[in-house]
């Protein structure tokens, strides 16, 4: 069975509090709470897929801050699937508004991201982001 191939973005910035915040997405299809991503285009790379998938679904223009994580599980039609996750920092002007297959974007903490992450495997990929970048 073809892999489909993956990426998507674990997307920071500094909170009002002065706390990092991580963007989480809501999803109508599967009624989840999850991070950006999206399947990559034929010849497409997983880093220009996780930016253009991130700005399909959250408007964020954004730059890629490193390798965060790699998932891999079934899909819904129980087809192998990878997902390459980068560290993104939104530029500038760029104002995160939910778009396509996303009804609600949600700047939270990684505390009430890890509550409200719908998979494991988006926790595991939090804890990742943020363990790099306590180092």
């Amino acid at each position: 069975m073809q892999l489909i191939r993956a990426a998507g973005g674990v997307i920071t910035r500094d909170g009002a509090s002065g706390e990092t915040e991580l963007l989480v997405v809501h999803r109508p299809r599967y009624d989840d709470w999850t991070l950006p991503k999206g399947k990559a285009e034929k010849g497409e790379s997983d880093e220009a897929c996780a930016l253009r998938e991130v700005e399909e679904e959250t408007s964020l223009v954004c730059d890629l801050n490193g390798d965060v994580a790699v998932t891999e599980y079934e899909d819904s039609a129980g087809r192998p699937k990878r997902v390459r996750y980068f560290a993104m920092i939104p530029r500038d002007g760029s104002v995160a508004a939910a778009r396509n297959e996303v009804d609600e974007v949600r700047w939270v903490t990684r505390e009430t991201a890890l509550e409200l992450l719908s998979y494991g495997r988006d926790s595991a990929v939090v804890d990742a982001a943020f363990g790099l970048a306590s180092r």
